[in-house]
C-alpha cells in the first residue's frame, strides 16, 4: 500500500518544471496536515526535485542527473552568491550553460553572450538588457539595482536577474568552486551506481516458507536473501545460519534475522565496503522512502567498483589528492615515505594541521599495501600517541613498521621525523583485502 507521504512525493514530482510550491497548497491538494506537506516537501529538497530561495520560495526544479550535476541552475547560483532575485522568478529551475564576466565594451562582450548563459556584471542597464535579450541572464554584482522596464523583461522573458552584494571576481570564484565540487561528488561511487535492482535479484516474502529459500538457493547458488511484505518493505534477511535444521514448512517470518543492516542509494561505496568489512557481511539490503526495499549490493561487486574507480582519472582535486601528490616513497627504503607540506595544508598559525597528518599516515599505509602486498586497506582505527608542531614547507618523514599481518588483518605504527626529530607516532588498525 503506498503511504500518504509516498503519495505527496509523488504529487510534487508531476507538477511542472518551474512551479511555485507551498506547503498550504500541498496540504490542500492531498487534505494533509500542512506538517505532513512540510515533511513531503523538504524531503523532496533533499532529493534534488525542489529548490527553496529565500525571498522567493520553494519552486520545482528538475532534478539532475550525474551526467549534468556540475551544471548548476540559476536558483543554485542565488544560493551560491546569497543574492536577491529582481525580476524572471519563473526562470529560476532553467541551468546555465556557462557564464560571462562583462567587464569589456558593450559591442565586444555580446560577442560571447548566447542563450543559456549568465552574464556576471556590475551597474550597467544597457548590458542587463542585452544580455535579457540575447536569452542569458543577468548576475548583478556590487549590491546595484536595475531598470523597472529591465525587470519587467525578465519577467515576461523568464530569465532571472539577480543582485549579490559580492564583487565580481569574487561572485566567478563562488561558482567556479560549487562547479569544482559539483564535480568531486560527480566522482564520488554510490550505492546507487551498483545497486543490483529488486526486479534483477532474489528477495523472500514474510509468509514464503523456508522450502523457498532452498529453492531460491539450488536455483541461484546464493544463501541470503532480504525478506519483505507484500508493500516491498523490507523485515528483514534470512542467511544460511538461520535455515539449518529448520523444518522445511516453516515460514520465514519465525527464522528470519529482524532489523538488518541496511544502506541507502545516496551510501558511499567506500563507506558501505567498511561496514560489509566491519561487519563481516556479505551483501547488504539498500533501503528506499519508507523501508522500501530497492535492491542489493553484494561484496563482490563492492570492492570490484572500488578497484575500478582507483584506475579513473579525477577532474577534481581533494585534500587527500594533495596529500598524495606530496608524498614520494624514499629509494631503497621500503615503508620509508617522504612527505613535504604546502601552505594548503596548514592551519592558521601556519602549522600542519592534524587532519592533513592523519591523511597522510593513512595514506602512506594504503599505498605500501597495494604496491608490496597486493592488495588495499579499510582502516578501522588509527591513535596517534603524540603530535608535535610541524611548520609550513617542512619535510616530514613518515616510517611505516608492520607489527602483525594476517589474511584479514594489518596491525602496525607509523614514526613520523622532521629534521631528525621525531614529531609523531601513531598506530594503525586495519581490514586488509587482497586482489
Amino acid at each position: 500500500m503506498v503511504t500518504k507521504h509516498e503519495q505527496l512525493l509523488e504529487y510534487i514530482k508531476g507538477l511542472e518544471i518551474g512551479h511555485k510550491i507551498s506547503v498550504r497548497q500541498v496540504a490542500r491538494a492531498l487534505s494533509v496536515s500542512e506538517g505532513t506537506a512540510y515533511r513531503a516537501i523538504k524531503d523532496a529538497e533533499n532529493q534534488g526535485f525542489v529548490s527553496t530561495i529565500e525571498r522567493v520560495g520553494t519552486i520545482r526544479i528538475e532534478k539532475k542527473h550525474k551526467g549534468n550535476i556540475e551544471r548548476l541552475t540559476y536558483a543554485e547560483v542565488v544560493n551560491i552568491v546569497d543574492g536577491q532575485v529582481l525580476g524572471g522568478k519563473e526562470g529560476l529551475h532553467k541551468t546555465l550553460n556557462r557564464f560571462v564576466i562583462g567587464a569589456m565594451k558593450l559591442e565586444a562582450m555580446m560577442r560571447y553572450i548566447d542563450a543559456g548563459g549568465l552574464l556576471i556584471v556590475g551597474n550597467r542597464d544597457q548590458a542587463h538588457e542585452k544580455a535579457l535579450q540575447a536569452g542569458a541572464a543577468v548576475l548583478i554584482t556590487g549590491g546595484f539595482d536595475t531598470r523597472e522596464d529591465v525587470k519587467r523583461l525578465a519577467d515576461s522573458l523568464q530569465l532571472p536577474v539577480i543582485s549579490t552584494s559580492y564583487d565580481t571576481f569574487t561572485v566567478a570564484a563562488m561558482i567556479n568552486r560549487a562547479i569544482y565540487d559539483q564535480l568531486i561528488k560527480k566522482e564520488i561511487l554510490l550505492v546507487s551506481d551498483i545497486l543490483i535492482p529488486l526486479e534483477k535479484t532474489s528477495a523472500l516474502l514474510l509468509n514464503d516458507k523456508v522450502e523457498e529459500w532452498h529453492r531460491q538457493n539450488e536455483r541461484t547458488g546464493h544463501s541470503r536473501y532480504p525478506v519483505m511484505d507484500s508493500s516491498q518493505r523490507l523485515c528483514g534477511i534470512v542467511t544460511s545460519k538461520d535455515i539449518i535444521g529448520r523444518p522445511r514448512d516453516l515460514t520465514i517470518e519465525k527464522v528470519m534475522t529482524k532489523d538488518p543492516i541496511t544502506v541507502s542509494q545516496t551510501t558511499s561505496v567506500a563507506s558501505a565496503a567498511h561496514r560489509m568489512i566491519w561487519e563481516g557481511i556479505e551483501c547488504l539490503p539498500v533501503m528506499g522512502q519508507n523501508r522500501k526495499l530497492m535492491g542489493i549490493i553484494t561484496r563482490q561487486d563492492v570492492l570490484k567498483a572500488l578497484q575500478m574507480s582507483q584506475r579513473q582519472p579525477q577532474v577534481g582535486e581533494t585534500i587527500d589528492d594533495l596529500v598524495d601528490d606530496q608524498l614520494s616513497e624514499m629509494e631503497g627504503e621500503e615503508g620509508q615515505f617522504r612527505f613535504d607540506v604546502s601552505p594548503q595544508m596548514t592551519n592558521h598559525l601556519g602549522m600542519l594541521s592534524n587532519g592533513v597528518m592523519t591523511t597522510a599516515v593513512t595514506t602512506v599505509a594504503r599505498r605500501y599495501f597495494h604496491r608490496y602486498k597486493k592488495g588495499d586497506l579499510v582502516i578501522e582505527t588509527i591513535t596517534f600517541y603524540y603530535l608535535k608542531p610541524v611548520q609550513l614547507e617542512s619535510t616530514v618523514l613518515i616510517k611505516l613498521n608492520i607489527l602483525e599481518e594476517t589474511r584479514r588483518t594489518a596491525k602496525f605504527d607509523v614514526d613520523l621525523f622532521n629534521e631528525g626529530q621525531a614529531v609523531g607516532k601513531a598506530f594503525i588498525v586495519s581490514q586488509f583485502i587482497p586482489h
